[in-house]
């Protein structure tokens, strides 16, 4: 029974990282590596791509329409487990922080825009329905696990990137947070 138990919950943990095809010459223990749980600052200063992914009314928009102020980009899909997870507490951070930071949320999912739209509403009321069905912009931004979430400042210019499930209105994101209005190199 226990055994069950650990590998229902390792195919839980896997189920939410994107497969990548290894290169020939990359070690076994390069690839398995990978990306780890937490803050990532490896990408700040890079500017938000330009990449297409779907509105909420089925348009294309990409993450340069909607800088202006700072952004926290959270790749999510209603099958990984963690990104559901913390669905709630993104909403409770939008609704605290409305104004001051957009949260933009882009669904992963591959299925039709009504189901992501409902599913959304129905766990994360005050977050916009954006999709990314094609997984472009989660390609060009390299995240390779969901969710992943990236703070971007009102110049959109990437901050840090989260790797995994984070509670949006703990200390520790509040931390995070308020560097999206830090001075540069703080």
């Amino acid at each position: 029974m226990r055994v069950m138990i650990l590998a229902s919950a390792l195919l839980a943990l896997a189920a939410c990282q994107k497969p990548q095809p290894q290169a020939n010459n990359e070690s076994a223990a390069t690839a398995e590596a990978g990306p780890h749980k937490g803050v990532d600052r490896s990408h700040r200063g890079q500017a938000a791509p330009d990449v297409g992914f779907y509105s909420p009314d089925g348009d294309d928009i990409s993450l340069r329409d909607l800088s202006g102020k700072p952004m926290l980009v959270n790749l999510w899909a209603t099958w990984c487990a963690p990104c559901v997870k913390e669905l709630p507490t993104l909403n409770r951070l939008a609704k605290a922080k409305a104004g001051a930071l957009q949260i933009i949320a882009i669904s992963q999912d591959d299925g039709p825009h009504p189901s992501v739209v409902a599913f959304l509403n129905s766990k994360a009321p005050e977050l916009v329905p954006y999709q990314d069905s094609k997984m472009a912009l989660s390609g060009k931004l390299n995240a390779e696990v969901l969710p992943t979430s990236i703070l971007y400042d009102g110049k959109g210019k990437e901050v840090w990137r989260y790797v995994g499930d984070l509670d949006w209105t703990s200390a520790e994101a509040a931390r995070l947070l308020s560097e999206a209005n830090a001075p540069k190199g703080s």
